[in-house]
């Protein structure tokens, strides 16, 4: 194992969750990542953690849930690590652990490629740009968003509390992502309007090689153009009206994360913004569905209230 993987799993294990000797510890994955819930069992048992392994069926998509057995042990754990393909992040079950208590990180569709690069980044100056974006959203009422590719959209987060994801998952029910690295928000529910142009990555489709082009009315994705247009559109139809929702802002704050087609990494890439459509009970907003699904804007310009935040791929929170 090279040194920046070791590296990496020690700071997810150590830096991020914070892991002790004599803590029950659930590592949950599945076929696909098995070889790096695997590793993450090794790294936390060398620390004197009591560790278990569970593997489930990989889910059908992102915001699914697990199995009401797996939720229960999520419960019980004191930490939880979850490798998967799917993402649980927006589930009742990570959100029943995080209420219990339980520090716990999601980490979809991760690699070992992607957490060498991204856990070896400057968290100091994740943490410090991930606050201060997410103090931004927070006092803020109206986001705008556009680029050179033709977004165009308005964003009311009036009364609505930003988020840092910034990899401190110490304290007694922290939740993140790892890797970690964006400040974000749920937008007001119904007040969206406008156009999104995703020219980086999207899930399922991964890296783009085409603009997706999507049109917003009253906080629900209704056109959709581009190469991948109807791929996406069959990825959330099954799941209702809720699904097309606007459910997320996030601003990318990890220098060290690149374009991969791996929204895991791509949503982090500083000077980015991501749009998700679905879930977001679960940090703020009131659309309750499972299915989340993410896009990336490659080189936005963000103003909040009328003050830039991000041009040119620097952000000035």
């Amino acid at each position: 194992m090279s040194d920046d993987l070791s590296t990496a799993y020690k700071t997810v294990l150590v830096d991020c969750l914070g892991v002790k000797a004599g803590e029950e510890v659930l590592v949950l994955t599945d076929p696909v990542k098995r070889p790096i819930g695997e590793r993450l069992v090794a790294e936390a048992r060398e620390l004197g953690a009591e560790v278990v392994l569970a593997e489930m069926s990989e889910r059908g998509t992102h915001g699914s849930e697990p199995p009401d057995f797996v939720a229960a042990a999520m419960l019980a754990a004191d930490v939880f690590i979850a490798p998967t393909s799917k993402s649980i992040s927006h589930t009742e079950a990570r959100r029943a652990a995080s209420a219990e208590g339980v520090r716990g990180a999601t980490m979809p569709d991760v690699t070992e490629d992607l957490l060498a690069r991204t856990m070896t980044a400057d968290y100091q100056e994740v943490r410090r740009l991930s606050a201060a974006v997410a103090e931004v959203l927070t006092a803020g009422d109206e986001v705008r968003i556009t680029s050179e590719e033709g977004t165009d959209v308005t964003i009311s987060i009036a009364g609505r509390e930003g988020q840092p994801d910034d990899g401190d998952l110490s304290a007694p029910g922290a939740f993140g992502n790892l890797p970690a690295g964006e400040g974000f928000i749920a937008p007001v529910e119904g007040k969206t309007n406008g156009t999104i142009v995703f020219d980086g990555s999207i899930w399922p489709i991964g890296k783009l090689s085409e603009p997706l082009t999507i049109t917003i009315v009253d906080g629900y994705a209704e056109d959709f153009s581009g190469a991948d247009a109807e791929r996406f559109r069959a990825t959330l139809e099954p799941h209702g009206r809720e699904a097309f929702a606007v459910a997320e802002l996030g601003i990318g704050t990890n220098e060290a994360a690149i374009l991969t087609g791996n929204i895991l990494e791509d949503e982090k890439i500083l000077g980015t913004i991501h749009v998700a459509f679905g879930d977001n009970h679960s940090f703020g907003g009131t659309v309750r569905v499972s299915s989340h699904q993410d896009g990336i804007v490659l080189h936005p310009r963000v103003a909040v209230d009328g003050k830039v935040l991000l041009e040119g791929g620097k952000l000035t929170p």
